[in-house]
């Protein structure tokens, strides 16, 4: 079967790496959640994403600042650029994030997979949400499909759906450059776990399989990095060659069977994210509180002996 989304993705690569016609990549990295928030723009027209913003977020006092999303708004605003777009990659499970807040300083349309509708349902049960949750996805702008096409000022761009890691998880290839969230880590640290809810390591396999079929010279941004044993330094930053080459979970010749195998053994040894419980009861929600209560305070519930 042809995949013709993927196809789009290769001719627009190659022909962003023909026409010398590449975005540029700013990113801030979160040292306390391991979380790599890239601003990308056509350095034409000054037009700008900001991909996987981070809420700082205090758990033992419940206090929130926006530190890190002002530093963003700080240097988009030094450089003059335009935000067009506030991508979401998926619903994190390991930080917070503070896209409403960025889109009331900058503007922008905040983006997620149509399949959060799908971990919308999942976890409205989880945490015993109200009716007044709905599941629709419509606290987002603008939900994308597999193989929806955009556009970065003068830049093409398209969303491949990655499954695995979560059921809404989106790939945004822009230009030569593709961000893949949780989807892959840095060659020498590995794949994104697949034990969360509507998670699945077949179908992760299945979608970094896919996105090695870019061109190998696609520069690849990552939405974490926690240094693998022997290196020092925090890295996003790849190629799809070196994935291929050099992906210590799933280069080329690792069968779909050892992938899973290894992951599913490796899952199973991992403890929850230390953020998980707030981050996704506020990601669902596209970075939202939920609603007050009667005393005008937003509250995070915690269930008990439930996950």
């Amino acid at each position: 079967m042809t995949d013709t989304h993927l196809e789009t993705a290769v001719a627009q690569v190659n022909a962003a790496i023909a026409a010398k016609r590449q975005p540029v990549v700013r990113t801030f990295f979160d040292e306390a959640t391991f979380t790599a928030t890239h601003v990308v723009h056509d350095p034409e027209t000054k037009h700008a994403a900001v991909i996987d913003s981070v809420l700082d977020f205090d758990q033992p006092s419940g206090r929130t600042t926006h530190d890190s999303a002002d530093a963003v708004i700080a240097y988009v605003r030094a450089e003059g650029l335009t935000v067009d777009w506030l991508l979401e990659t998926h619903a994190h499970a390991d930080h917070l994030s503070d896209a409403p807040y960025i889109q009331q300083e900058l503007g922008g349309t905040l983006v997620i997979g149509s399949e959060i509708r799908t971990v919308q349902d999942v976890f409205a049960k989880v945490f015993n949400e109200p009716e007044s949750f709905v599941h629709d996805g419509s606290q987002f702008d603008r939900l994308m499909h597999d193989g929806e096409r955009f556009s970065l000022g003068g830049i093409d761009a398209v969303a491949l759906h990655v499954p695995g890691h979560t059921p809404a998880c989106l790939a945004y290839v822009i230009g030569d450059a593709v961000f893949v969230g949780d989807t892959l880590f840095m060659p020498d640290y590995g794949t994104a776990r697949a034990d969360f809810p509507g998670g699945d390591a077949r179908t992760l396999f299945r979608s970094i399989r896919r996105l090695m079929q870019l061109p190998d010279a696609t520069r690849v941004f990552l939405c974490h990095d926690y240094k693998a044993p022997g290196r020092d330094d925090y890295v996003w930053e790849t190629t799809i060659g070196a994935e291929k080459s050099g992906n210590v979970h799933v280069h080329d010749g690792v069968t779909e069977d050892e992938f899973v195998a290894m992951r599913e053994a490796r899952d199973a040894t991992l403890g929850m994210p230390r953020l998980i419980l707030p981050s996704i009861q506020v990601n669902i929600r596209a970075g939202h509180f939920p609603e007050p209560e009667a005393n005008g305070v937003s509250y995070l519930k915690l269930p008990l002996n439930l996950l």
